[in-house]
């Protein structure tokens, strides 16, 4: 039996690749400084996990932006707008970085790939873009690289690629007339010259992540599997071919994935246990399975003794040199290490016993063999008393249950989910309140957190200045960000949430049943890193979380300002959530918290109010069949945090780098009445689901991509305008960034802002002019 892993988090555990790409980016260090950097963590990582005894060590899982994007730029899949990119530079990752973030300088401008979830993670990936008869040509050798890195170090490491079919499936066709799946044959053959390569150097195993083998997949895609595989068997008969599944189970895809002429195959057991007996019956003699076991997605202790139970079963039919064990997938999406967690304040040690993150669940992957092989050693027999222990502790700890929070979400009736009117209505009695103009302004809620604003913070945390300075700064911040705002001409103001961390940590910070990490830090695109709070128990608001600085912020100004919170469903997703209830009972605790938020805002005389959402699309399952389930409670969580105001106040809701198409009548079913969603990177393409659908209520498809540093003029914001005005009414229409400012600059934010104003203001007198 041997242990193998799928992927290790490559940001750092004091978050170091994020620091040195942000450095390089801004022309503080050489590329020389950030490749020395990169390689320091691979070497890390690599060693951590030999040190551990992990048999098969994964290269290639460390990434400087984005492993989707790594492979684009390793079989050329390099749109051609980048072509003078590559011309003005010298080295591979400035052309690398545009494609991720755009380019703007020595008079290009060039507009970045576009950028949308991984599965149903919070991870961002930057999608391939594919056009017909493309051909592809090895480009980089960064795969080969890793590996012979590895090697270098004593490791003969199994190098993690995306699959050729789902590499294509994750791309987008960028003109008509073809399906991407068509590329199958043009792209094989690189993928034949890499691994040749690897062969070259002593490569053993190869690892190639194909997901879309447990989503629902077209008859066109089953058959490319069939292909890509057999091909790569006739070409590299004696290389070991590990297929990795994840996120789901194989399902009706389990027949075709146990015929691939591989080595062996991954199966996750921690999002689908239930598969395991029909895998075990179905795979043939010759092939190895991975147990998935150890929770990658999550930061909850493995329960040994469920999972040897699964092991066992496994040994018993197929035999223990059949069997690999390994975490449900790449720990990419798990902090790095709970060793740096020694603040008790802020991390209980009752609630550490019960958790594991990316370096612990390694060594419970290694101890799972050890306790899985015919004589267990001392050390792993203590191990298993120790985890014993922690999981019973948390199974019965006073921390977790509140009775009276539970007999609320009981309580909940239909009524609590239903605005007073319908929208038609709302929006009569919002515009003789409001008196918005046509294509009414704002942004999605923050705005740039200066290096000064949080050094504000961390001084206020270590207790450098007391609460009244810390509150003065933060007042005097955001005085002049309303009236700067003022100054522009925005209609709909923001405050700037400078007191705010993250949009999920922040108000999990006030809600009781959530804790905390110091360095639970896990990427969500490029150097953006995130640090999820930890659900743990049942869910409640003590006090209002955003009224004090909504409120001020108001008192500052005769416009509007917009209440700012997050939405049930996205405080969910982006925390790491308890195991231990259904999540649509923990979300409507969260809804009910938030509900409570929004009417103590109404009551303060907020009249506008903003509950993102930006992860309902995220959350949705992988498979159709458990869509309807999922859409039925998440929708009815947001509709219960929103629907205890009165009809004059209006409820706006943000999503973002989504495939709405699929759930445009559920979007509708939220009855929000204002959504502002991301459509600039795809040139307003997602609009056309809301134009299609014929969209009822208001809409703001965002003007700028605030996830590249590259300032869009006047001129292209209005062009982006007159698109979304062609498939929808211009009364509908709302004017705004895709997402939050918080990550950007005050220059280049001032700069994009007062073009988005100058855009609105001329569609406006265009507008005029036709009526």
């Amino acid at each position: 039996m041997q242990t193998h892993n799928l992927g290790y988090p490559r940001i750092g555990s004091n978050r170091e690749l994020k620091k040195a790409c942000e450095q390089y980016w801004s022309g503080k260090i050489t590329l020389a400084d950030l490749l020395s950097k990169g390689k320091n963590i691979s070497g890390h990582n690599w060693k951590l996990q030999q040190e551990a005894g992990i048999d098969l060590i994964p290269s290639n899982d460390f990434s400087y932006y984005d492993q989707i994007l790594d492979m684009s730029l390793t079989v050329g899949a390099i749109p051609k707008r980048y072509n003078q990119v590559a011309l003005k530079s010298n080295n591979e990752m400035d052309l690398y970085f545009a494609m991720a973030r755009g380019y703007q300088k020595e008079g290009l401008d060039i507009t970045a790939m576009e950028m949308t979830k991984w599965l149903d993670t919070n991870y961002h990936y930057i999608v391939p873009e594919f056009y017909k008869n493309q051909e592809f040509k090895l480009f980089s050798n960064k795969i080969v690289n890793e590996f012979v890195s590895a090697k270098r170090l004593g490791i003969n490491s199994k190098p993690v690629i995306i699959g050729p079919v789902s590499y294509l499936l994750l791309g987008k066709e960028k003109e008509e007339g073809f399906d991407k799946l068509d590329l199958v044959k043009r792209l094989l053959p690189v993928y034949v010259e890499i691994l040749t390569e690897l062969k070259a150097h002593g490569a053993e195993w190869i690892q190639f992540d194909e997901p879309f083998l447990a989503l629902d997949i077209n008859a066109q895609a089953k058959e490319a599997y069939q292909y890509v595989y057999a091909e790569l068997k006739k070409k590299f008969p004696l290389l070991k071919i590990l297929v990795a599944t994840y996120f789901e189970g194989l399902k009706d895809n389990l027949v075709l994935a146990a015929s691939l002429p591989v080595h062996a195959l991954h199966i996750d057991l921690v999002r689908n246990p239930e598969q395991l007996e029909e895998v075990l019956n179905a795979i043939p003699e010759q092939l190895i399975l991975s147990l998935g076991v150890v929770d990658g997605r999550n930061v909850w202790k493995n329960d040994f003794e469920q999972s040897l139970s699964i092991i066992k079963k496994a040994v018993d039919q197929l035999g223990s040199d059949r069997v690999l064990i390994a975490p449900s997938c790449s720990l990419l999406h798990s902090p790095c290490d709970l060793d740096l967690e020694t603040n008790d304040q802020t991390l209980t040690p009752e609630i550490k016993q019960w958790l594991a993150f990316a370096k612990q669940k390694i060594d419970e992957v290694v101890t799972l063999k050890a306790l899985a092989s015919e004589n267990p050693d001392a050390i792993a027999l203590e191990k298993l008393e120790e985890n014993k222990k922690a999981i019973s502790n948390r199974r019965t700890s006073k921390l977790i249950h509140n009775e009276q929070i539970k007999q609320r979400v009981r309580a909940i009736t239909a009524k609590d989910a239903e605005r007073t009117n319908p929208f038609p209505t709302r929006k009569k009695t919002q515009q003789e309140i409001l008196q918005l103009p046509l294509f009414p302004t704002t942004t999605i809620g923050s705005f740039p957190q200066t290096p000064e604003v949080r050094s504000w913070r961390a001084r206020f945390k270590k207790g450098e200045i007391t609460p009244a300075e810390y509150d003065t700064l933060l007042k005097k911040e955001t005085e002049e960000t309303i009236r700067w705002q003022e100054e522009v001409g925005i209609d709909v103001l923001v405050h700037g949430e400078f007191e705010r961390n993250d949009m999920v940590e922040y108000f999990g910070e006030q809600l009781d049943g959530f804790t905390f990490t110091k360095n639970g830090w896990v990427q969500s695109y490029g150097s953006r890193c995130v640090k999820p709070p930890i659900i743990y128990g049942d869910v409640h608001r003590p006090d209002a979380m955003t009224v004090y600085w909504t409120e001020f912020a108001q008192s500052l100004t005769k416009s509007l300002v917009k209440g700012m919170l997050t939405g049930p469903v996205t405080i969910l997703q982006w925390s790491f959530v308890r195991n231990d209830q259904p999540r649509s009972v923990t979300c409507n605790q969260i809804a009910l918290a938030i509900r409570d938020e929004v009417v103590d805002l109404e009551k303060a005389g907020i009249k506008v109010i903003q509950i993102d959402e930006p992860a309902i699309r995220e959350g949705l399952p992988l498979r159709k069949a458990a869509w309807q389930a999922y859409l039925q409670w998440a929708v009815n969580a947001f509709k219960i945090s929103a629907s205890g105001v009165k009809d004059g106040t209006q409820i706006h809701t943000h999503m973002c780098y989504s495939e709405f198409n699929d759930i445009i009548q559920n979007i509708a079913d939220m009855d929000a009445d204002v959504i502002t969603i991301e459509c600039s990177r795809s040139q307003m393409e997602l609009l056309d689901a809301f134009a299609d659908f014929k969209y009822p209520n208001d809409i703001g498809p965002g003007v700028y991509d605030i996830h590249s540093p590259r300032v869009p003029s006047k001129e292209e914001m209005v062009a982006l305008l007159e698109k979304a005005k062609a498939v929808i009414p211009a009364e509908q229409l709302w004017v705004n960034p895709d997402c939050g400012l918080k990550t950007r600059h005050w220059p280049e934010t001032k700069s994009a802002l007062i073009a988005m104003v100058a855009a609105a203001k001329e569609l406006s007198a265009k507008e005029y002019v036709l009526n």
